[in-house]
């Protein structure tokens, strides 16, 4: 048997999870040689092993989160209002299966960005596509795609991501375009496709933060339903991270 011809051609077959371990088989002695069966069973779940985790990496790189955060990395410290039993039911992403959204509100530096891409980060992880957005770049993709004309093909490719994660919702005003958009995008993902969304602004001042009543009733209408409310408090996380002088 030529070992290394069987090798080269798992590698042109693009099997490299399965080169790979039967490569680390031929590093054992001869007597700790798994049998035929033994030997294609535990090929494949390397191979199965490998692809899952390549698409977990494409999928945290495609989502573009802002943070390399994690939900095990999350602070519960006193004060904050947020705990380990309001995240624990979210860890295995049901919550997008069933179409949730996730609201999180809460004062500058507070952990809100962070937990949104922790909850991102999750999602790729769990096997769901994501793509993050800070709102400044949300309402310039928006603008460009007027222009030059790829609006549809936006929309159709937003249609697509399991998850949308919005941060920095409400820091700056919202244009006409930005509404409308953000409505058509609510609505084609309404009960089918989840939103994170992440602001300073108390859910309660989203509203008059919309600024066109119709149109703040629809889109509030379709992030309200069904949707996991997070309130963090506390000092700002930033701050203690200063050096002290």
């Amino acid at each position: 048997m030529n070992t290394q011809a069987t090798l080269d051609q798992l590698h042109s077959l693009h099997l490299s999870g399965m080169a790979r371990h039967y490569e680390s088989i031929l590093q054992l002695p001869t007597h700790q040689h798994p049998d035929s069966h033994s030997l294609i069973a535990s090929l494949t779940d390397a191979e199965h092993q490998h692809r899952n985790h390549a698409k977990i990496q494409l999928y945290i790189r495609l989502s573009k989160l802002r943070y390399p955060a994690l939900l095990e990395q999350l602070s519960y410290t006193s004060g904050r209002n947020l705990t380990k039993d309001q995240i624990i039911p979210l860890a295995d992403c049901s919550w997008i299966d069933r179409a949730e959204n996730i609201l999180i509100s809460g004062p500058t530096g507070s952990g809100k960005s962070y937990l949104a891409c922790a909850i991102g980060h999750q999602a790729c992880v769990m096997g769901y596509r994501t793509l993050y957005f800070n709102m400044n770049r949300f309402t310039d993709k928006i603008m460009l795609s007027k222009l030059d004309g790829s609006f549809t093909k936006l929309l159709n490719h937003l249609e697509k991501i399991h998850l949308i994660v919005l941060d920095d919702f409400g820091l700056a005003p919202m244009d006409q375009n930005t509404r409308l958009a953000l409505l058509q995008i609510l609505e084609d993902r309404y009960a089918i496709k989840s939103v994170v969304i992440a602001s300073q602004l108390p859910v309660s001042a989203w509203y008059d933060y919309i600024a066109e009543p119709t149109l703040a009733d629809a889109i509030l209408d379709r992030l309200l339903a069904n949707a996991h409310r997070f309130d963090l408090k506390g000092e700002s996380l930033r701050k203690k991270s200063y050096p002290k002088t």
